[in-house]
């Protein structure tokens, strides 16, 4: 009777080998990175409407939001409108206890996209060939990153952030803006004047 020779090894000499697997690479799905319709899809269609005339206003916005949903997230520049080396903005992260900080740099690509247009692989290329060595992306967009460049990405092991409309919405809600009202109130305080194209 023949026998896995696995399994022969195990019997003679009590020595096993565990199977393995290369893990599953794993990526959100358009519907998974799209905001609950209702409430949470007003709120990034709030800011969509607000920078649709003017995307570069919607770098500082994006920029906002990243320090929203991370506080260790420092904003250190928002590049001019042009000419901007393929990084929308760039920062730093800090880890590390308070007493022995270290801070990683990340550059920032902002999309204000609407929902049913997505990020696709050039956008996506265009962000990570900007990346320097020991360095990270954030991608924030109002809509979604497409399945190939969302597959192509991690596949890849790049190190890319995604805050897309469903982590928009998230974010808002966490710092109390739940309403479009409320959104809407605080487009006009923090990023006043940039509805209009520049």
């Amino acid at each position: 009777m023949s026998v896995p020779s696995a399994w022969r090894t195990w019997v003679q000499t009590g020595i096993y080998e565990p199977l393995t697997a290369e893990p599953a690479i794993e990526y959100r799905t358009k519907e998974e990175q799209q905001p609950a319709a209702g409430r949470d899809s007003s709120l990034v269609m709030s800011i969509y409407d607000y920078f649709k005339d003017n995307p570069h206003g919607f770098e500082h916005c994006a920029a906002r939001l990243a320090g929203l949903m991370d506080s260790n997230i420092n904003i250190e520049t928002v590049t001019r409108p042009s000419v901007d080396g393929g990084r929308d903005a760039i920062g730093t992260y800090r880890v590390g206890p308070l007493a022995d900080r270290i801070s990683l740099d990340f550059a920032l690509e902002a999309k204000c996209y609407a929902p049913e247009n997505g990020v696709g692989v050039k956008e996506l290329s265009r962000l990570i060939s900007r990346l320097r060595h020991r360095q990270f992306g954030i991608l924030v967009t109002t809509s979604f990153v497409g399945h190939q460049a969302y597959q192509e990405l991690r596949s890849d092991r790049h190190p890319v952030v995604i805050i897309a409309g469903t982590d928009i919405a998230a974010i808002l809600v966490k710092a109390g803006l739940r309403t479009p009202e409320a959104v809407r109130e605080w487009l006009t305080v923090e990023f006043p004047g940039e509805a209009m194209v520049a």
